[in-house]
């Protein structure tokens, strides 16, 4: 029983950790925006490299920032009917959602993505603007990464739940 909490710490800093990187990436966004926007109107320059690099940041920060919303349970769920429920009962909603539906998809992206990224990479991908971004099968790799910290953060939420079902006590009710 204790080892399934110390894991489950562990899967959770791991979480934290990419909600952390997430956010300094959303930070470097938005300084990357307002360079963009104060190069484009105050001095009439336009760089793709840096209008390519929004949605690279962009998309690093979803997901980096998912694994992290699954942890802190920002995840989508039917909250007016979920909230309504025993513990136990939530437990084993979420249980059999992450056994079910969330494992399963995160395996399945994982698996393609990786071909998704490697075909980029063996065909040298990069911008077709000119001045943008090369190696955009950096930004590929990280959709299988990222499905693969979903599943990490998925297996936390599967020791989270057993922990709540076997040792309810150590968990007070909402």
């Amino acid at each position: 029983m204790r080892s399934l909490l110390a894991f489950e710490k562990i899967i959770n800093r791991f979480s934290d950790l990419l909600g952390w990187i997430a956010s300094t990436l959303f930070i470097i966004l938005m300084f990357n925006v307002f360079y963009d926007v104060v190069m484009r109107y105050a001095f009439n320059h336009v760089s793709i490299a840096m209008q390519e690099m929004e949605w690279h940041l962009f998309s690093a920060v979803f997901l980096l920032g998912v694994p992290y919303a699954l942890k802190a349970g920002g995840h989508v769920r039917v909250d007016v009917f979920y909230e309504r429920f025993t513990l136990k009962t939530r437990a084993l909603i979420d249980l059999l959602g992450t056994l079910f539906f969330l494992l399963p998809f995160c395996i399945l992206v994982f698996w393609y993505g990786v071909d998704y990224m490697k075909e980029s990479y063996s065909l040298g991908e990069s911008s077709g603007d000119p001045g943008g971004l090369p190696y955009r099968w950096l930004i590929k790799g990280l959709i299988p990464l990222s499905f693969l910290f979903m599943a990490i953060s998925g297996i936390g939420m599967l020791l989270h739940n057993i922990n709540r079902l076997v040792n309810p006590s150590l968990f007070h009710e909402k």
